[in-house]
């Protein structure tokens, strides 16, 4: 008799929520993760003593209302936000900002922003539709569809021209239709531009990178449960699902790590764990990166070569810096931003480049070359969960493009400083305390993220969000739709499957469906 019903490698939020849906059907699941905590990239760390930090995602996406319901996420307390974020480009231009109500909203963007800047946004959400039905980012217990099926989702020849931009189409052609006013919309255009190709190795005017903001853009339908800030952080959903798994009777085991998915004439029968620790059951859920589980934890005889070699093509060219800072109070914003200085602005900042900068800076970093002037995403999310740092203190958290990962490993730690010291002046430039406030802090490349989440590349995405790594091309529980994994019980459910990257919980939902739809 097996040890399990069914094996989760991996307890990320997409492990997680495979290994307790499994669960609560009557399979006596386990949850193996290779790392001292839960969570993955949707966790909430102690880095230094009394600051804890969102690691690496920070908000709960919009989410179906089908895998809210079943995961029973709308119970968990959240942070009231009167403002999501905040856009500028730091040249003394007016934020644009970003206010949860809509009709706020709308309200800021005519006044402040004109007209003008409404019905582009209006016009880039109406283009966005039909793409994002296309790519189906939401669709739960649905596989990824084909080409045919993708343009069959236009019902008009400008929808099927939409769905033609995300195949061969870049972000600047889309910005320069609906915000062509690159001065006067500079902000909301490096807003829209961070927004699509920080999931990308893609300047936003290279060709494919459309494909991002429509992902970027993408919502459920309307009675899916909206973004939103979670109290204790991104990671009260570990919390929660790896609770949900515990309350049916599921395990989960830490420091647990997969050395070797086992195959017996054609089927799996469990895991060997390093230390030679062999745990079976007739069903392995992969929730670490699709590539990684086929090339490497799969034995190769029980592949054939062809499907090895696809899944050993993917793009994993993370291209970021994430810093966390301890501080010993809040930063103080200068002129013209003082309204940065109101707690309720500080949930995220954004300090963006244009669309033409951030094209040219990811061509310098290409060849070596940090940016002069980073744009960084940044927030300070104990201004308003004073639960993530010490009274009277702060932590805050920068996430900037683009990193040079194309150097050698001699120059590498040279770049991190550099482009770390950037970031600090950058915002020091507009918070003229926030240098001297920071009492630690430390910075994450790439290669720093790989060794902490098993993400290739430090790839967040397990397979960046360009059109040839999307729809027919992603794979969903049972492998690519028209080559599946010729290995019966086993299943992938990472975020680098049909429904991809940030916090959905769709891939490990949808693993979880096949596995119970047999």
């Amino acid at each position: 008799m097996a040890d399990f019903d069914a094996i989760v490698i991996g307890a990320g939020h997409n492990g997680l929520t495979a290994a307790a849906l499994l669960q609560r059907a009557g399979l006596r699941t386990v949850c193996l993760e290779a790392k001292r905590y839960a969570g993955g990239m949707a966790s909430t760390v102690e880095l230094f003593d009394g600051y804890r930090f969102e690691i690496a995602g920070s908000l709960q996406f919009p989410t179906s209302a089908v895998v809210s319901r079943e995961l029973g996420l709308d119970a968990l307390p959240t942070i009231d936000l009167e403002v999501m974020s905040v856009s500028l480009r730091g040249v003394g231009d007016a934020p644009v900002v970003y206010y949860a109500d809509p009709m706020k909203m709308l309200t800021h963007l005519a006044e402040v922003h004109g007209a003008d800047a409404v019905t582009g946004m209006a016009g880039l959400m109406a283009w966005s539709q039909a793409p994002i039905r296309a790519l189906g980012r939401f669709d739960a217990g649905r596989p990824p569809r084909t080409l045919d099926e993708m343009y069959a989702c236009a019902t008009t020849e400008s929808e099927r021209s939409a769905i033609s931009d995300v195949l061969f189409g870049s972000v600047s052609d889309v910005l320069d239709r609906h915000l062509p006013d690159r001065e006067k919309h500079g902000a909301l255009r490096g807003m829209l531009a961070f927004l699509a190709v920080n999931t990308t190795y893609r300047g936003p005017d290279t060709p494919g990178s459309a494909a991002a903001l429509a992902y970027g853009l993408a919502v459920p339908d309307e009675n899916a449960m909206l973004m939103k800030k979670l109290a204790g952080g991104i990671g009260a959903l570990t919390e929660h699902l790896a609770g949900l798994l515990a309350d049916n009777g599921g395990e989960l085991r830490l420091r647990s790590v997969v050395e070797r998915i086992l195959v017996d004439a054609g089927h799996v029968t469990g895991v060997r764990l390093a230390g030679g620790e062999t745990v079976t059951a007739p069903v392995v859920v992969s929730a670490v990166a699709p590539d990684l589980t086929v090339t490497e934890l799969v034995d190769p005889a029980a592949l054939p070569a062809e499907v090895r070699d696809r899944f050993g093509h993917v793009d994993h060219r993370g291209s970021y810096l994430q810093m966390h800072f301890a501080l010993d109070g809040a930063p103080t914003f200068g002129e013209p931003y003082e309204l940065l200085n109101d707690p309720e602005m500080q949930a995220a900042i954004g300090i963006f480049s244009t669309p033409e900068e951030l094209q040219q800076q990811w061509q310098d970093a290409r060849r070596g070359i940090v940016p002069a002037d980073p744009a960084i995403a940044f927030q300070i999310p104990s201004a308003h969960d004073r639960s993530l740092a010490p009274e009277g203190k702060h932590a805050a958290s920068a996430f900037s493009l683009w990193f040079p990962v194309e150097e050698s490993a001699s120059s590498y730690g040279e770049l991190k400083t550099e482009m770390g010291r950037r970031v600090i002046e950058k915002i020091t430039r507009l918070a003229p305390d926030f240098e001297r406030r920071i009492i630690r802090h430390t910075t994450f490349t790439p290669r720093h993220m790989a060794t902490m989440f098993g993400a290739p590349g430090g790839d967040y995405c397990h397979g960046l969000v360009h059109p040839e790594q999307l729809g027919p091309n992603r794979p969903g529980p049972k492998g690519y739709a028209d080559q599946p994994l010729p290995v019966a019980g086993l299943y992938l459910g990472s975020a680098g499957c049909h429904g991809g990257p940030g916090i959905t919980f769709i891939p490990g939902y949808n693993a979880a469906k096949a596995v119970l739809d047999g």
